[in-house]
């Protein structure tokens, strides 16, 4: 779905328009809610079994045998996701919320919905044409209380993520994702600028040159300034922007290759918090910067016991190709740094590793600063954006040492890989910067409730949270 149709496709702002009730009940409260219905309606509800349980969805008929109301059960009314399986579910129609804590909640709770409503569909023949008269969706109607542009942008931001990721490696090379970087600069009067190829040598960036130098999709990095407010804290975002990763000459078996179109999702992340920073308009100067190329097989594709000199001057001996992620990244950090940012942050599907240490629906981090890093935890409990941190754990370098190098880009164990390659980051990140790595899957490898199969942002809204505690409060 087009974030710039939101408004008209899943959400109805105001208006008289009438509105179907959605009452929200869980099971604590049912009993209590099931009071302001009449008695035909109450004994409808027993006949059909409907305790409340999460989950459960029952439509209510007036005395005409039309559906007046429908009744839905929740887990948590603080959940975005406890409604986000509505609109798969409900006929076409306009729907208003109601029930206990409904009124509290209702921009997380939209947010939900706006989710649910999500779909990649742009390769499908049979896709729904949303741009025709006749294509009606279930809506939700947000009353003029509602905060419409945070709801909306939140959702749009989120979608951006998704699509980005779900995209083709074919239609989502380093310059799609430039692309992407220079229409999001435009709308939100930014200011954007790229160094592709071998111009990569030329202003040293040796290694993000080096990882893409055997792609016919030259690399490149992409960056988008936004805000000239000198009194503003300057903000720096750091995106992997793989759009395919083969594993270069330590090939990836076939199962391992065949969902590396994500391994860009980092940079999809990067820009779509750029995204939400900008519509929303924090007190900040924004520095996005996305290091972005294909990792392929060619003739002049770098090799094991290769030596790259990197921006910052430490020379990496080359353990492993498939290691590149934190090659493209090292140097953007060190760029980043260069400028002193008040937060730098970066996003990345870096490791396995991180995915067996958390799984795959958490947004694993790595901070040098404890309130950075208390705040993100925080904010991924009360935004239902789960994070969990990471130890850097500084006994584990000595595993990147190299024999002919300073070190090494990938350890000489198998244990610890998350933390191995986040120490290799905080390499090329100046101490006295606040610093914020995010090791993350982007991927729902399951169906959940507003969560298709396919792309996802994870830590997004956590750090939207975070960003406005920082920066707002």
């Amino acid at each position: 779905m087009n974030a710039k149709n939101l408004m008209t496709d899943c959400f109805l702002y105001g208006g008289r328009s009438t509105a179907v009730p959605i009452v929200l009940v869980t099971s604590s409260n049912y009993n209590r809610a099931v009071k302001k219905f009449s008695k035909p309606q109450v004994r409808w509800l027993e006949q059909n079994a409907f305790s409340g349980r999460p989950g459960a969805l029952c439509g209510l008929p007036d005395k005409d045998g039309s559906i007046e109301k429908y009744v839905v059960g929740i887990d948590e009314i603080e959940d975005p996701f406890a409604i986000a399986d509505l609109p798969r579910r409900m006929p076409d129609g306009d729907y208003a919320l109601e029930g206990s804590g409904v009124r509290a909640n209702l921009d997380t709770l939209a947010v939900g919905w706006g989710l649910g409503s999500y779909v990649f569909d742009r390769y499908k023949n049979n896709a729904r044409n949303r741009a025709s008269p006749d294509c009606s969706l279930p809506r939700l109607k947000l009353p003029n209380s509602a905060d419409h542009q945070r709801i909306q942008e939140t959702v749009a931001a989120t979608y951006r993520v998704r699509d980005l990721i779900n995209t083709p490696a074919e239609d989502m090379m380093p310059q799609h994702l430039s692309a992407v970087v220079a229409e999001i600069a435009q709308t939100h009067e930014g200011d954007f600028a790229e160094i592709v190829g071998d111009d990569l040598l030329a202003e040293n960036y040796p290694c993000i040159h080096t990882v893409g130098r055997a792609s016919i999709h030259p690399p490149r990095l992409i960056e988008l300034r936004w805000g000239n407010n000198k009194k503003y804290p300057l903000i720096t975002l750091v995106g992997k922007g793989i759009t395919f990763d083969s594993g270069g000459l330590d090939i990836k078996p076939a199962a391992g290759m065949r969902s590396m179109k994500k391994d860009m999702g980092g940079a999809a992340h990067a820009i779509g918090l750029a995204q939400l920073i900008m519509a929303l308009e924090l007190p900040v100067r924004l520095r996005l910067l996305v290091a972005s190329a294909e990792n392929a097989i060619s003739s002049n594709a770098f090799r094991p016991g290769d030596v790259i000199r990197t921006r910052s001057g430490i020379t990496v001996e080359i353990d492993n190709t498939d290691a590149e992620g934190r090659l493209v990244l090292c140097d953007a950090l060190s760029d980043a740094c260069d400028e002193e940012p008040d937060l730098l942050v970066d996003f990345a599907t870096l490791t396995g590793a991180a995915r067996v240490a958390v799984g795959t629906e958490i947004a694993s981090y790595f901070c040098n600063d404890r309130e950075i890093a208390n705040i993100v935890r925080d904010a991924g409990v009360s935004t239902f954006d789960p994070t969990w941190e990471l130890p850097l754990h500084n006994g584990y370098k000595s595993f990147l040492k190299s024999h002919v190098a300073d070190m090494q880009n990938a350890a000489s164990t198998p244990f610890g890989g998350a933390i191995t390659a986040a120490l290799y980051l905080q390499s090329f990140v100046d101490p006295n910067t606040r610093w914020l790595h995010f090791d993350i899957m982007a991927w729902n490898s399951r169906v959940r409730s507003g969560r298709p199969i396919g792309g996802e942002a994870m830590g997004l809204r956590a750090m939207l949270e975070v960003l406005e505690q920082l920066y707002t409060r």
